[in-house]
C-alpha cells in the first residue's frame, strides 16, 4: 500500500471511531433524561428543564391528602377529602 491510501484508511477510521462514540453519548444522554427523577431531598422538581415547587403532602388512610406548596410569601394549600371533594385556598403573608 503506498503512504497516501494508508494516510486515507487512518483518517477514516478515525472519523469513524469519533461518529460511533458521539452517537453512542447521544443515546446514553437521551435514555438518562427519560429515566431521571428528582432527588427526594431537593425542594422542588424539573420539568421541561424549569423548577417547579415541589409541596409537602400528607395521604390518609381513606385516600384523602392535603398538600402545601410556599412559593416565596404565598402559600398554596391543596386538600382532597375522601369522598372526592377538592379544594385549593392561597394565603400571602
Amino acid at each position: 500500500m503506498t503512504k497516501s491510501v494508508q494516510a486515507k484508511l487512518v483518517v477514516g477510521a478515525a472519523l469513524a471511531l469519533l461518529m460511533a462514540g458521539q452517537a453512542g453519548a447521544f443515546v446514553i444522554q437521551a435514555a438518562g433524561q427519560a429515566n431521571a427523577s428528582t432527588p427526594k431531598s431537593w425542594a422542588y422538581d424539573l420539568k421541561d428543564g424549569k423548577r417547579v415547587p415541589r409541596g409537602n403532602r400528607t395521604t390518609n388512610a381513606d385516600g384523602s391528602w392535603r398538600e402545601e406548596v410556599r412559593q416565596g410569601q404565598c402559600t398554596t394549600v391543596k386538600e382532597k377529602t375522601a369522598n372526592g371533594d377538592y379544594n385549593e385556598t392561597r394565603k400571602c403573608d
